[in-house]
């Protein structure tokens, strides 16, 4: 509500509580003549005195009434220009805090990008360690099952293991190590 508003409907209290003044004076004066004939079997009496009391009320309702809506008034501008002060440091402090959250925000998601780049990174390496690790095992794996497949002709001589071949149909010549493979390789088919 603006201040004109304000003061417009305080305006209009004050028009409505006089009206109803007169309008109780109306019809008091309005009771008094239709009751003319009562008033006429009464003894006499001196009605200025309440009547003069009676309009000293109703001007002192009216001064009251403008002293109250111009107060109001005064109240309602100075308050306005407070209000109009304190709105704009809550938009300011609103639009500062916003500021600050919409950063961090905004920092915190780049933390996060660098973070969930970083784990990607690790697990990258990590898995290729593990399939390095995994090779490296098979090499293993397969050298301990080639000399597990070894053993039995690593103790043999030349000749002996020349007649395992033979037996095999296999050729015999070549050194001792070219043997023992020919052999291995016989086995593991």
């Amino acid at each position: 509500m603006t201040s004109t508003e304000s003061y417009t409907a305080v305006a209009t209290k004050a028009r409505e509580a006089t009206e109803k003044s007169v309008e109780s004076w109306k019809q008091g004066a309005k009771t008094f003549t239709d009751q003319a004939n009562v008033v006429a079997k009464m003894p006499a009496v001196d009605l200025t005195q309440p009547v003069a009391r009676y309009f000293d009320f109703v001007q002192k309702s009216v001064d009251l009434n403008r002293d109250l809506a111009t107060r109001w008034a005064e109240l309602v501008t100075s308050m306005t220009g407070t209000v109009r002060e304190q709105a704009e440091k809550v938009s300011s402090i609103v639009k500062d805090q916003t500021d600050r959250a919409a950063d961090v925000a905004t920092e915190s998601a780049h933390k996060a990008e660098e973070l969930a780049q970083e784990q990607a990174d690790l697990a990258e390496k990590a898995e290729k360690e593990q399939e390095r690790l995994a090779r490296q095992a098979e090499r293993a794996a397969a050298r301990e099952a080639k000399a597990k497949a070894r053993e039995p002709y690593e103790e043999l001589t030349k000749a002996e293991l020349s007649d395992q071949l033979a037996e095999r149909g296999l050729p015999k010549s070549g050194n001792v190590e070219e043997l023992i493979e020919r052999l291995v390789s016989a086995d593991s088919e």
